[in-house]
């Protein structure tokens, strides 16, 4: 069988049929294989942009295309848009100062709601009714529950369709332009792009972890205990904070994989907080994940239930919920037009289509347990630096664009440009564009960012 690897470097390109995946590969290992019966699919949707993912840069993606005045479709896999942030439970927006456009308009209608005391410490839920209202205003179609799972090329080297399924079966979407917010970069990779994944001399990716809600604390004591810097807008975790709730774990029995466990006060007696590291688990792995997540739900039970028996601050701690999706920090990075680097952050590199400014340090947690449980930042030194639009289009596929951290970057860059705070400005630009060449019928590699 030919493998993945070996197909890419042959160049070649069949007109209407996907390049073979990772799973492919395995089938071919696997001696035990079936022959699925070819089947006619009906076409749901011909649209001009269709966005795959509706998390944080799919959402600002798709409401950005649709103000742009393309038709367009937005598809997640999940009950409720928001990913990360909802799905995730993540509850916190990270490099979001500065940014204008969506990212400020989104925090701004947060701040006018009861959804959190700052928009960087937000309800989940709330968090979600604002994205679904945002994009039903600006005329955007919303398919949840539903996932990629294939991607067609033509002769022209463009997607022609894609393939999902969902409670409806198997179906196809036909679009102009395709935007990839999947995070995991699973629409590029199904439609035959090159994606590099982990650390480049090992291969080793950033762990994972499983947010959870607590009821039960009263933020007025975590302030005093030392474990927030204090109420309301200062509701942020301190590094003194975390190391002393991790000791605090450590005396109630448990070692804890994520030595530098966080609080997030989301309201005065509901808090988020992030206590678990996965290590080791490829976010192509569909077993590996669900190993992942068992693992990590049962350490966060054992650690709550153990704080609560010490008694004190702790003594009526319970869980509300934990995510319905483990948070992924690292999947496919798609090759696009060009690719983020070390030296670009350290250089604070500008560039003439820069889309966004990025803040946020390069925060690399362990990429193993024996590597001390916490987070670095590799040893680079970086600068506020631009993310340029071509990192933003697929080299592979001529119709394809990424957006969030799917996107064309090295493994230190997108340490740095992963947070949500930057997705969402990457999105608005990539439905921009998109909207732009669907409308003129033109490539997304023919429009001028400063004209578009």
């Amino acid at each position: 069988m030919l493998k993945r690897r070996d197909f890419l470097k042959t160049g070649a390109l069949a007109a209407l049929s996907p390049l073979p995946t990772e799973a492919d590969e395995l089938a071919g290992q696997n001696e035990k294989t079936v022959q699925e019966p070819k089947r006619e699919l009906p076409v749901v949707k011909e649209t001009d942009v269709v966005v795959c993912g509706g998390g944080p840069a799919g959402f600002a993606a798709a409401l950005s295309a649709a103000r742009n005045g393309a038709k367009t479709t937005l598809i997640e896999v999940h009950g409720c848009l928001g990913g990360v942030w909802t799905s995730s439970l993540l509850s916190n927006i990270i490099d979001s100062n500065g940014k204008p456009g969506i990212m400020k308009e989104l925090i701004d209608r947060l701040n006018a709601t009861d959804a959190q005391y700052t928009a960087t410490k937000y309800d989940a839920e709330l968090m979600k009714w604002t994205l679904e209202e945002m994009c039903k205003e600006a005329g955007v179609e919303v398919r949840l529950h539903t996932r990629v799972t294939a991607a067609y090329r033509d002769k022209s080297n463009k997607i022609e369709y894609i393939a999902t399924e969902s409670f409806s079966g198997r179906e196809a979407w036909k679009a102009k332009v395709f935007i990839d917010t999947t995070g995991n970069g699973e629409l590029a990779a199904r439609a035959g792009c090159q994606f590099d994944v982990g650390e480049p001399e090992t291969g080793k990716v950033q762990p994972m972890s499983l947010m959870v809600i607590l009821s039960g604390l009263n933020e007025a004591d975590l302030v005093t205990a030392g474990y927030i810097k204090g109420p309301g807008k200062d509701g942020s975790p301190t590094e003194p904070g975390n190391k002393k709730l991790h000791a605090e774990i450590l005396k109630a029995g448990i070692d804890a994989s994520y030595t530098m466990p966080s609080f997030f006060s989301i309201r005065p007696d509901m808090v988020a907080l992030m206590v678990n590291h996965q290590y080791g688990v490829s976010a192509l792995d569909a077993g590996a994940v669900t190993k992942a997540t068992l693992e990590a739900r049962n350490e966060v039970n054992r650690i709550v239930d153990a704080l609560r028996k010490m008694g004190g601050m702790w003594s009526k701690l319970r869980i509300v919920t934990t995510a319905a999706q483990i948070g992924i920090r690292e999947g496919r990075r798609i090759h696009g037009l060009y690719t983020l680097t070390k030296e670009d952050l350290i250089n604070g590199a500008k560039f003439d289509d820069g889309v966004c400014t990025v803040n946020f340090v390069v925060d690399i947690h362990a990429l193993a347990r024996g590597e001390g449980g916490g987070y670095s930042s590799g040893g680079v030194k970086m600068k506020p630096y631009q993310i340029p639009l071509r990192s933003l289009i697929a080299k592979d596929v001529n119709n394809l664009m990424m957006a969030g951290r799917c996107i064309s970057g090295d493994f230190y860059a997108h340490a740095s440009y992963r947070v949500t705070g930057n997705a969402v400005p990457m999105g608005e630009a990539a439905g921009k564009v998109a909207a732009k060449a669907a409308l003129t019928n033109r490539l997304p590699k023919d429009i001028s960012w400063d004209k578009a």
